[in-house]
């Protein structure tokens, strides 16, 4: 793709009515958007690009009774390009919830991790075949490779949710470094805290 112009990761749903989870829709610390998916577009984010020099948001409220956030955009700048974090319960067309743009080419994807919706209808982890996609839900890439034009589809990696509890239980047992750190955490409560307050520095 070249040089990072810009990227945008989504998490949207349609889902005007409230969570019958309690937790979910009172005002606590732990509630709303921003701490509820906020974490997992930010962790990826972070994961992908290194932490921001700094951070705009706009938090809202849209679901009619809702007592906490449900829409957020949230813009981290970087030295040379910017990536937006959106979530919204009002997105019924969903639109790719990856999208990169460099100056050679574009990538855009569908969608996230099949794993969690292949739990929801009770399919049961196997090494063999879990969290593969099918060729639809997979993530098209537009470019020039030495000159060449290419725009086809990218086989996504299998998803393995193994391998997590495999790198708790090493370092647990084994003493090796946790698969994800104390150290990601506060980076993304940082952003976080920053998107609260509508500004960052490193």
């Amino acid at each position: 793709m070249g040089e990072i112009v810009e990227a945008e990761f989504h998490f949207d749903r349609y889902n005007p009515n409230l969570s019958p989870k309690q937790h979910k829709e009172t005002t606590n610390a732990g509630a709303g958007i921003l701490k509820d998916l906020g974490p997992h577009l930010i962790d990826q984010t972070v994961y992908l690009f290194g932490f921001p020099n700094a951070v705009f948001a706009d938090v809202r409220t849209t679901r009619e009774h809702s007592l906490v956030d449900d829409w957020i955009d949230i813009v981290l700048y970087y030295d040379t390009f910017r990536v937006r974090l959106k979530a919204s319960f009002f997105v019924r067309e969903a639109i790719p919830a990856y999208q990169v743009h460099g100056k050679k080419g574009s990538f855009l994807k569908p969608r996230g991790d099949v794993q969690e919706d292949d739990l929801k209808i009770g399919k049961k982890p196997n090494l063999e075949l879990w969290g593969k996609e099918v060729i639809e839900k997979e993530g098209t890439l537009h470019t020039d490779i030495d000159g060449v034009p290419m725009h086809g589809k990218i086989p996504t990696l299998q998803g393995n949710y193994y391998a997590f509890f495999d790198g708790v239980y090493n370092a647990i047992t084994n003493n090796t470094v946790e698969p994800v750190t104390a150290e990601d955490g506060v980076r993304v409560m940082q952003i976080i805290e920053a998107a609260i307050s509508k500004q960052c520095s490193k």
